[in-house]
Protein backbone atom coordinates (compact mmCIF):
# COMPACT_ATOMS: atom_id res chain seq x y z
CA UNK A 1 0.00 0.00 0.00
CA UNK A 2 1.05 3.45 -0.67
CA UNK A 3 1.82 5.02 2.44
CA UNK A 4 2.96 8.57 1.76
CA UNK A 5 1.49 11.12 4.40
CA UNK A 6 -0.59 12.80 1.74
CA UNK A 7 -2.56 9.43 0.38
CA UNK A 8 -2.93 8.05 3.88
CA UNK A 9 -4.43 11.34 5.06
CA UNK A 10 -6.61 12.37 2.31
CA UNK A 11 -7.68 8.18 2.65
CA UNK A 12 -8.68 8.08 6.06
CA UNK A 13 -10.18 11.10 5.85
CA UNK A 14 -12.52 10.48 3.34
CA UNK A 15 -13.15 6.86 4.88
CA UNK A 16 -14.37 8.62 8.01
CA UNK A 17 -16.72 11.08 6.23
CA UNK A 18 -17.73 7.89 4.26
CA UNK A 19 -18.48 6.14 7.51
CA UNK A 20 -19.83 8.96 8.82
CA UNK A 21 -22.11 9.61 6.56
CA UNK A 22 -23.18 5.75 6.33
CA UNK A 23 -22.35 5.33 2.77
CA UNK A 24 -18.87 2.96 2.87
CA UNK A 25 -19.97 0.25 0.49
CA UNK A 26 -21.10 3.17 -1.80
CA UNK A 27 -18.22 5.25 -1.81
CA UNK A 28 -16.08 1.77 -1.79
CA UNK A 29 -17.57 1.06 -5.17
CA UNK A 30 -16.73 4.86 -6.41
CA UNK A 31 -12.90 4.35 -5.55
CA UNK A 32 -12.82 1.21 -7.04
CA UNK A 33 -14.11 2.62 -10.15
CA UNK A 34 -11.74 5.94 -10.24
CA UNK A 35 -8.99 3.58 -9.21
CA UNK A 36 -9.45 0.90 -12.36
CA UNK A 37 -9.19 3.99 -14.37
CA UNK A 38 -5.86 4.84 -13.00
CA UNK A 39 -4.81 1.60 -13.31
CA UNK A 40 -6.33 1.38 -16.89
CA UNK A 41 -6.16 4.70 -18.91
CA UNK A 42 -2.54 5.61 -19.48
CA UNK A 43 -4.64 9.30 -20.52
CA UNK A 44 -6.29 9.73 -17.26
CA UNK A 45 -3.45 9.37 -15.59
CA UNK A 46 -1.60 11.63 -17.88
CA UNK A 47 -4.31 14.37 -17.44
CA UNK A 48 -3.62 13.85 -13.94
CA UNK A 49 0.39 14.57 -13.78
CA UNK A 50 0.12 17.22 -16.58
CA UNK A 51 1.55 20.35 -15.67
CA UNK A 52 0.19 22.01 -18.66
CA UNK A 53 -3.20 21.15 -18.01
CA UNK A 54 -5.01 24.01 -15.69
CA UNK A 55 -6.58 22.67 -12.42
CA UNK A 56 -9.61 24.72 -13.13
CA UNK A 57 -9.58 22.29 -16.77
CA UNK A 58 -8.85 19.35 -14.88
CA UNK A 59 -12.03 19.94 -12.59
CA UNK A 60 -14.09 20.34 -15.63
CA UNK A 61 -12.66 17.23 -17.29
CA UNK A 62 -13.33 14.83 -13.96
CA UNK A 63 -16.64 16.21 -13.31
CA UNK A 64 -17.20 15.29 -17.37
CA UNK A 65 -16.03 11.77 -16.90
CA UNK A 66 -17.75 10.92 -13.66
CA UNK A 67 -20.99 12.91 -12.95
CA UNK A 68 -23.19 10.29 -13.41
CA UNK A 69 -21.29 7.48 -12.24
CA UNK A 70 -20.01 7.96 -8.80
CA UNK A 71 -21.76 9.48 -6.01
CA UNK A 72 -21.94 13.53 -5.21
CA UNK A 73 -20.02 13.18 -2.20
CA UNK A 74 -16.89 11.39 -4.03
CA UNK A 75 -17.17 13.83 -6.82
CA UNK A 76 -16.56 16.83 -4.61
CA UNK A 77 -13.44 14.97 -2.93
CA UNK A 78 -12.07 14.43 -6.11
CA UNK A 79 -12.68 18.17 -6.68
CA UNK A 80 -10.83 18.93 -3.39
CA UNK A 81 -7.72 16.32 -4.71
CA UNK A 82 -7.61 18.79 -7.57
CA UNK A 83 -7.67 22.23 -5.94
CA UNK A 84 -5.78 21.33 -3.48
CA UNK A 85 -2.93 19.82 -6.68
CA UNK A 86 -2.71 16.33 -5.04
CA UNK A 87 -4.69 14.80 -8.42
CA UNK A 88 -1.38 13.06 -9.00
CA UNK A 89 -1.83 11.34 -5.80
CA UNK A 90 -5.70 9.88 -6.42
CA UNK A 91 -4.27 6.26 -7.15
CA UNK A 92 -2.83 6.01 -4.07
CA UNK A 93 -5.68 7.73 -2.33
CA UNK A 94 -7.99 4.84 -3.49
CA UNK A 95 -5.53 2.17 -2.77
CA UNK A 96 -5.48 3.30 1.04
CA UNK A 97 -8.60 3.43 0.98
CA UNK A 98 -9.31 0.50 -0.03
CA UNK A 99 -6.79 -1.46 2.13
CA UNK A 100 -8.64 0.87 5.11
CA UNK A 101 -12.11 -0.70 3.60
CA UNK A 102 -10.20 -4.35 4.14
CA UNK A 103 -9.17 -3.59 7.07
CA UNK A 104 -12.39 -2.78 8.52
CA UNK A 105 -14.41 -5.62 7.10
CA UNK A 106 -11.77 -7.72 7.93
CA UNK A 107 -10.65 -9.03 4.64
CA UNK A 108 -7.04 -9.82 3.84
CA UNK A 109 -5.82 -9.09 0.20
CA UNK A 110 -3.77 -12.00 -2.04
CA UNK A 111 -2.11 -12.31 -5.06
CA UNK A 112 -1.86 -15.48 -6.35
CA UNK A 113 1.23 -15.21 -9.20
CA UNK A 114 1.24 -19.10 -11.29
CA UNK A 115 2.79 -19.84 -14.36
CA UNK A 116 -0.14 -20.44 -16.57
CA UNK A 117 -3.64 -19.20 -16.43
CA UNK A 118 -5.70 -21.10 -13.87
CA UNK A 119 -9.13 -22.42 -14.36
CA UNK A 120 -11.86 -20.19 -12.11
CA UNK A 121 -12.47 -23.35 -10.45
CA UNK A 122 -9.18 -24.14 -8.89
CA UNK A 123 -9.07 -20.27 -8.46
CA UNK A 124 -12.39 -20.71 -6.31
CA UNK A 125 -10.69 -23.85 -4.30
CA UNK A 126 -7.42 -21.92 -3.49
CA UNK A 127 -9.87 -18.92 -2.15
CA UNK A 128 -12.20 -21.36 0.10
CA UNK A 129 -8.99 -23.31 1.11
CA UNK A 130 -7.25 -19.65 2.04
CA UNK A 131 -10.50 -18.48 3.99
CA UNK A 132 -10.79 -21.52 5.68
CA UNK A 133 -7.19 -22.16 7.22
CA UNK A 134 -6.67 -18.29 7.66
CA UNK A 135 -10.35 -17.82 8.74
CA UNK A 136 -10.67 -14.82 7.20
CA UNK A 137 -12.38 -13.17 4.20
CA UNK A 138 -9.92 -13.47 0.88
CA UNK A 139 -10.33 -10.49 -1.94
CA UNK A 140 -8.09 -12.90 -4.32
CA UNK A 141 -6.30 -11.67 -7.46
CA UNK A 142 -4.36 -13.44 -10.06
CA UNK A 143 -1.76 -12.87 -11.90
CA UNK A 144 -0.09 -14.59 -14.99
CA UNK A 145 4.04 -14.64 -14.92
CA UNK A 146 5.69 -17.27 -16.76
CA UNK A 147 8.81 -16.75 -15.40
CA UNK A 148 7.52 -18.90 -12.58
CA UNK A 149 8.05 -22.08 -14.79
CA UNK A 150 6.25 -23.66 -12.99
CA UNK A 151 3.96 -23.52 -9.01
CA UNK A 152 2.79 -20.52 -7.86
CA UNK A 153 3.95 -17.16 -5.77
CA UNK A 154 1.11 -16.38 -3.34
CA UNK A 155 1.43 -13.17 -1.24
CA UNK A 156 -1.45 -12.07 1.40
CA UNK A 157 -0.33 -9.20 3.08
CA UNK A 158 2.64 -8.76 4.06
CA UNK A 159 3.59 -12.78 3.79
CA UNK A 160 4.65 -14.39 0.55
CA UNK A 161 4.90 -18.18 0.29
CA UNK A 162 7.11 -18.80 -2.88
CA UNK A 163 6.59 -22.63 -4.31
CA UNK A 164 7.49 -21.82 -7.79
CA UNK A 165 10.14 -23.72 -10.05
CA UNK A 166 12.19 -20.98 -10.80
CA UNK A 167 12.43 -19.93 -7.17
CA UNK A 168 13.23 -23.82 -6.25
CA UNK A 169 15.99 -23.88 -9.02
CA UNK A 170 17.49 -20.61 -7.65
CA UNK A 171 18.07 -22.31 -4.50
CA UNK A 172 19.46 -25.56 -5.89
CA UNK A 173 22.08 -23.01 -7.77
CA UNK A 174 22.80 -21.39 -4.47
CA UNK A 175 23.19 -24.40 -2.73
CA UNK A 176 25.82 -26.08 -5.80
CA UNK A 177 27.65 -22.60 -5.93
CA UNK A 178 28.22 -22.68 -2.33
CA UNK A 179 29.42 -26.28 -1.64
CA UNK A 180 32.05 -25.49 -4.97
CA UNK A 181 33.50 -22.89 -2.70
CA UNK A 182 34.21 -24.79 -0.04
Amino acid sequence: MDQSKITVRYAKAFFSLAKEKNKLDALKKDIELISGLCKDSAEFRLLLESPVVKTSQKIKLIKAIFAKSIDALTLNFLELITTNKRESHIAGICRNFLGLYRQEQGVKSALLTTAVELDPAIIAKIKSKLETELQVQIELSKQVDENLIGGFVLRIEDQQLDASIASQLRRVKEKLLQSEIK
